[in-house]
């Protein structure tokens, strides 16, 4: 999705618009008060909010549904609408199957003998479910393979069947690079008959040794043939070189060339000194007025290791943290914001313990306040056979130096304080420029 009036958001404190964004704060709300968050969670499952693909929902859905005590059948339905469809409900519905869900499991298993879409539900399941749980279902598979169009590509659970999989087209074998000297891998790239992808190949042998200045020259022919973007592993090379490349780089972001500016503008950024600070906050500002929802993490990140230095850009993380609907950017800006204005940033850790992603839940993890009713969340998600592993094993280690048993006063309290304020950033509700 590139423009956000084609599935205009609800405001960023309401309930719909905290589940559509896959905000922690949504599912606090949400169990607090199920008759009001019940129409929207299943709205927010059969309307894709996600803002890219990248960003996360089945488990924060899938929670949803089962901690509602909500019927999946609106779930199970979906199987039946576009690919797209069927693969949100199979994410969701895969999960439920491991959350102790019959009809999770039963309408998959029952979707691979009959849906149109099985082959991909297939391996989904297979990843996911121990192997008991689809095993049996190897004669289905042999016999519906042969009315597709192509061989899978993926090993399981094609080869535990005896089903043959694609092969990846052989090509000629290339030179092996490691053997070349620094002078041939640079003739190379100095050679403007040499393909993209031969460059590129020389581009990775360099990125595995010592950088080397005699780079630098090159730099700004190693555009792609479109003149569009650099070569693939340009920008790792570079980035490789440090503070080798900021003379380089200073007429690099005067060029024309778009993607050599842009590839300028970024060495500048990560290796000058707190000068830059007025021109990543005006960068940072200039995406929030255009609502550019894919690229402000870069700038967070860059803003984020001159420390409290950089205060002046944290209402503008803050703004994002709350607002944006990518929700795969969102652990960048509580990132910074902890490197950048730490202090009150406990409700938003202690909120991302119900994010949607993965990244966002493992800071709540780490930093959430050590209060009775978070210790009790992380519990929570430790002993979730939902739960992303890196996630578990992170909560378990949490737990093991702290206190577990559940405070009911606290956790109301907390509960109360959290429906209430909502998040760190509750003093920037009166800016205007909502989204």
């Amino acid at each position: 999705m590139s423009d956000e009036d084609e599935m205009r958001y609800a405001p960023f404190d309401s309930v719909e618009g905290l589940l559509q964004r896959g905000r922690g704060l949504g599912a606090v709300r949400a169990v607090m008060d199920p008759a009001a968050a019940d129409p929207y969670v299943y709205e927010v499952l059969r309307r894709d909010w996600r803002w890219d693909e990248v960003d996360d929902r089945s488990r924060y859905l899938a929670r949803l549904i089962r901690n509602l005590e909500l019927s999946p059948a609106p779930v199970i339905d979906l199987l039946s609408g576009s690919e797209r469809d069927c693969e949100r409900a199979t994410g969701v519905l895969g999960l439920l199957a491991l959350a102790g869900s019959d009809e999770g499991r039963d309408a998959l298993r029952s979707y691979i003998r009959e849906g149109a879409h099985w082959v991909r539900v297939l391996e989904s399941v297979s990843g996911l479910w121990p192997v008991e749980w689809w095993e049996d279902l190897g004669d289905v598979a042999r016999a519906r393979i042969g009315a597709e169009a192509e061989l899978p590509w993926f090993f399981e659970p094609w080869t535990r069947f005896g089903i043959e999989i694609q092969r990846p087209v052989s090509r000629p074998s290339r030179p092996d690079l490691s053997t070349w000297g620094e002078a041939e891998l640079l003739a190379v790239l100095a050679d403007a008959r040499a393909s993209d992808g031969r460059k590129s190949a020389v581009l990775g042998e360099l990125a595995r040794r010592a950088p080397t200045e005699k780079l630098i020259p090159l730099v700004p022919s190693l555009g792609t043939n479109d003149g569009r973007s650099p070569l693939p592993l340009l920008r790792q090379a570079v980035q490789d070189l440090g503070s080798l490349a900021l003379p380089a780089a200073r007429r690099w972001a005067a060029d024309e060339q778009e993607w050599l500016a842009a590839l300028g503008a970024e060495v500048l950024a990560d290796h000058t000194g707190p000068e830059i600070i007025p021109q990543l906050v005006a960068e940072l500002a200039n995406q929030w007025r255009t609502r550019d929802w894919c690229g402000p993490d870069r700038t967070a990140k860059r803003l984020a290791r001159f420390g409290p230095t950089a205060a002046e850009a944290a209402p503008l993380l803050q703004r994002f943290w709350l607002r944006t609907p990518h929700s795969y950017e969102r652990p960048a800006y509580l990132k910074a914001l902890a490197a950048i204005a730490p202090a009150g940033l406990e409700k938003a850790y202690a909120e991302s313990l119900w994010d949607c992603e993965d990244q966002a839940r493992l800071l709540g993890v780490a930093h959430a306040p050590g209060s009775s009713p978070v210790l009790e969340q992380i519990a929570v998600l430790r002993d979730d056979p939902m739960e992303d592993p890196e996630v578990k094993a992170a909560a378990a280690e949490r737990l093991a130096a702290g206190r577990t048993s559940p405070d009911p006063e606290l956790k109301l309290q907390w509960q109360r304080a959290v429906d209430r304020q909502g998040s760190v950033a509750d003093g920037q509700r009166s800016v205007s420029q909502d989204s």
